[in-house]
């Protein structure tokens, strides 16, 4: 194991503990030497990494401190590709646009040989969807999700039914027959599903949720049978 790959799997562990731990337990996940943790504790702190503690009381890592780029393994660099490729082929034109800037800007920080195997990794990504596109831009419903505001919306339903609605949107889903917004509709007082492409028209509320999209999440996800976190 490399020694960069060896920092960074110790950030990943300190991360995954709020209180101070041991030198010893540290050594034991990491799979090293207590005298190498106490000697790499010492070059991330180097780093800037804000790690408080010594030996024989332990050591607990504050919040901020961010690692370089070319700390992401082989594995992370295809997962970041693969990722950014799909949203570019498969998501609304600004998604795709940003997906594409943000890999550009990956490969830009990268160390010379991780940059390569950014470049020459043998992943291919084919455009899979064919979801109706609508006359609404998912791009407004993205952005109205982030900031947490209501919507109005006309909508016809799968009979062809129009009627005018106010929701939440909390979630949009990017499946290959359709793109999927989860809200909830004040109309019906519950939560239900609205395809992109039936929905005819679009203005924000001006108004915020009555409660944070993280509880409307978990509400949801009770309401769908699913594990809540």
């Amino acid at each position: 194991m490399s020694r960069t790959q060896r920092l960074f799997d110790l950030i990943q562990i300190l991360r995954q503990h709020r209180r101070p731990v041991s030198g010893a337990v540290l050594a034991e996940q990491a799979g090293v030497s207590l005298r190498t943790i106490y000697r790499d504790i010492e070059n991330l702190r180097a780093q800037g990494a804000d790690i408080d503690g010594e030996a024989g009381i332990g050591y607990v890592l504050k919040p901020g401190f961010l690692m370089p780029p070319l700390m992401f393994d082989e594995d992370e660099i295809e997962a970041l590709t693969l990722g950014s490729r799909w949203v570019a082929r498969n998501a609304d034109p600004a998604l795709a646009q940003a997906a594409g800037k943000a890999l550009t800007r990956i490969a830009a920080v990268l160390p010379p040989d991780l940059k390569q195997k950014l470049e020459l990794n043998g992943l291919v990504v084919a455009q899979m969807t064919s979801a109706v596109q609508g006359v609404v831009d998912v791009a407004d419903v993205r952005k109205a999700i982030r900031d947490e505001v209501a919507v109005r919306i006309s909508y016809s339903d799968a009979k062809g039914d129009l009627s005018e609605r106010t929701i939440w949107p909390i979630m949009l889903g990017f499946f290959e027959k359709a793109r999927i917004v989860a809200a909830w509709c004040e109309l019906r007082e519950d939560f239900r599903n609205f395809r992109t492409d039936r929905i005819h028209a679009m203005e924000r509320t001006g108004k915020r949720y009555p409660r944070r999209r993280a509880v409307l999440m978990k509400e949801w996800k009770h309401s769908q049978g699913l594990a809540v976190d």
